[in-house]
């Protein structure tokens, strides 16, 4: 929470920035064909991945962490600009700093609509072409305790500043289409009503749920610690919120499917949790997985 960007209504007209969330949008699409693009990825070797994995996994066995989410960047190589990828990828959430950086989430932070507020927390993930993948994913001992955890999390999240909070939907799969592999997403939704003293406090609010639980683990502060140690690059803006505030309502996303230009290259920066129950392999492949744009 050291760099806090805000951007008026006049800036969103000019754009200064491109956003498009489901309610509000500056762009205009025009009916362009879908460009032949080329996508490399140079992802760190397992060696290296296994250096910080490593650590997390020793600080879940001792028990200063039950999860842990553990990123890392990767350089990728395409003809297509950051205004491009913005422009053809298919997200719920998709916003362009113009040379700085791209995303195109699936994934909610909190929703306030008329006094209740809305999590959405996204976790866990399988290539949507194997088979039986969707029985799969919810029945794997990993992802499952991965996915109770970040509810759980959520949850307790979510009391602090509302009333009545429960699980609304649980487990629920969504099919995410890329060029590169088709994936089957894990989500759940939690809702609340908002504590009197909370109302009309959206600053307070998102203070008391940042950072956002599905991207950093449990239990926050020392899973926090644990991260900053074993990571070996700085996340800025990546695993941020980004969100749309109309002065009574507000829309969120998590800032992840993150491209970030530097000095000329693009870093596509992607993770997973980790739970004592990860493998390296497994994660090392989705963290890879995860190195896609969903345009087709």
């Amino acid at each position: 929470m050291n760099d806090v960007r805000i951007f008026t209504h006049n800036d969103i007209e000019n754009k200064a920035l491109l956003i498009d969330f489901h309610n509000v949008r500056n762009v205009n699409y025009q009916h362009k064909a879908i460009p032949d693009f080329e996508w490399k990825s140079f992802p760190q070797t397992l060696e290296n991945y296994k250096k910080g994995f490593g650590l997390v996994k020793e600080n879940l066995r001792k028990g200063n962490s039950y999860l842990t989410n553990y990123t890392t960047t990767t350089e990728i190589q395409t003809n297509l600009s950051l205004e491009d990828i913005f422009r053809f990828s298919k997200a719920k959430y998709k916003v362009l700093v113009p040379d700085e950086f791209v995303f195109f989430s699936p994934e909610t932070f909190v929703e306030i609509v008329d006094n209740k507020i809305f999590t959405h927390p996204m976790k866990g993930t399988i290539d949507a072409e194997i088979e039986d993948a969707e029985k799969i994913l919810k029945n794997d001992p990993k992802e499952k305790a991965e996915h109770y955890t970040v509810v759980d999390l959520l949850r307790n999240d979510l009391s602090m500043v509302a009333d009545s909070v429960q699980v609304k939907e649980f487990q629920r799969i969504d099919y995410i289409k890329t060029k590169q592999k088709n994936l089957l997403a894990m989500s759940s939704e939690i809702e609340g009503e908002i504590k009197p003293e909370f109302k009309n406090k959206i600053g307070t609010i998102l203070q008391k749920l940042l950072p956002a639980g599905s991207i950093l683990g449990a239990p926050k502060p020392k899973t926090l610690e644990i991260i900053l140690a074993a990571e070996q690059f700085d996340r800025g803006f990546y695993t941020g919120i980004a969100g749309f505030f109309d002065g009574k309502n507000l829309d969120s996303c998590v800032m992840i499917r993150f491209i970030e230009k530097e000095n000329d290259k693009l870093f596509f920066k992607s993770g997973g949790g980790i739970t004592h129950q990860s493998d390296l392999v497994s994660e090392y492949e989705e963290m890879k997985n995860k190195i896609y744009v969903p345009i087709y």
